[in-house]
């Protein structure tokens, strides 16, 4: 979903979609922000232990079973 998410495809509002949609927005967006704070974990600790990441992390959250590549 792009733009604004209270506007349907048309650009008029859809309150009705915004609200059913809402919680699993925010959801995913903090799966997100985990995601990210996990990853810059893991390069820092590599850089402290004198290594680098080379090649894709791949996790994948329990609760929903969505794969961060």
């Amino acid at each position: 979903m792009t733009g604004n998410p209270r506007k349907n495809a048309e650009g008029y509002a859809d309150p009705t979609a915004y609200y059913g949609t809402k919680e699993i927005i925010e959801q995913e967006t903090e799966a997100e922000k985990k995601n990210r704070a996990i990853i810059y974990a893991f390069r820092q600790i590599a850089e402290l232990a004198g290594f680098e990441i080379v090649g894709r992390i791949t996790l994948k959250e329990k609760k929903t079973g969505r794969l961060f590549k």
